[in-house]
């Protein structure tokens, strides 16, 4: 047990220190924020923190990187291969997304890269390709096996972005906006299960 406790005590350091990091990020922006700022929240040395984490970029694409894990596909997920299975595929993954990208750390994230498109462009760069992407690659994935089957016609990529239209609708603008609340469970799975069947309406079998 006491061999493991240097990796664990490690990791729990480095957590902290991308807490931090975050909390600065959105409370005095990303250009504005200092090593020397995250290493004192943190209550570490800066050598600690490059050691740990590098430096603030790498901070940043790990902070996001966390919080772009929870958008990917789960990995039990059926194949696609009928109608029915598209269904309660895209209505699973519409869940998961809605329920992930409207919690209010992940909503902060984008508020972020808004507000130093400015000053710090690879804030949003590293969002849309670290986190964005992730959506993104998941929902070609399952468009790409419902063509592969002959379910529906068209490119992945563009039906993924098809799909994701129908499922957010408005609500990620009102969300950074702040004029909307972060709708509930029951109300997640009704957008999800919507998008998913008005998807299918708008593409039968080819």
């Amino acid at each position: 047990m006491s061999r493991a406790k240097p990796h664990t005590d490690e990791a729990a350091v480095r957590d902290r220190i991308l807490d931090a990091a975050f909390e600065a990020f959105q409370e005095q922006g990303y250009a504005a924020t200092s090593t020397l700022e995250i290493a004192t929240r943190a209550r570490v040395s800066k050598r600690e923190l490059y050691a740990l984490v590098g430096n603030k970029q790498k901070m940043l694409i790990a902070a996001i990187g966390e919080r772009a894990r929870r958008l990917q596909a789960p990995a039990d997920m059926p194949t696609v291969r009928d109608r029915a299975t598209l269904m309660q595929v895209l209505t699973a993954l519409g869940i998961q997304l809605v329920r992930e990208v409207s919690d209010p750390g992940v909503v902060a994230v984008f508020r972020l890269a808004i507000a130093e498109a400015v000053q710090a462009p690879e804030v949003a760069r590293t969002l849309d390709g670290v986190g964005r992407e992730t959506s993104r690659a998941a929902l070609r994935h399952i468009m790409t096996q419902a063509r592969a089957a002959g379910l529906v016609d068209g490119r992945p990529a563009e039906l993924a972005q098809e799909f994701a239209g129908l499922l957010w609708r408005d609500l990620m603008i009102s969300l950074l906006l702040g004029v909307a609340e972060r709708p509930n469970a029951r109300a997640i799975e009704a957008r999800a299960r919507d998008a998913a069947a008005a998807f299918l309406r708008l593409h039968p079998i080819p």
